[in-house]
């Protein structure tokens, strides 16, 4: 139990400071993360996409070298 505990107050933060840098809401993000956990990566993976590709537009190609 204290595992599980230490594990999503882990992932708050991690997805707190996350979004932070991503421009996205953190205190919304950290909340989650703290109902959901370490299961809310693929979420938050796919939205942090949107995001990037709502920006940056859907027809510019971006290669990173």
């Amino acid at each position: 139990m204290l595992v599980y505990f230490a594990v999503t107050l882990l992932s708050s933060v991690f997805f707190y400071i996350e979004a932070l840098k991503c421009g996205m809401n953190a205190r919304v993000w950290g909340l989650a993360a703290c109902a959901l956990g370490p299961a809310l990566l693929p979420l938050f993976t796919i939205q942090r996409h949107i995001l990037w590709r709502r920006d940056s537009g859907f027809n510019n190609l971006y290669l990173k070298a």
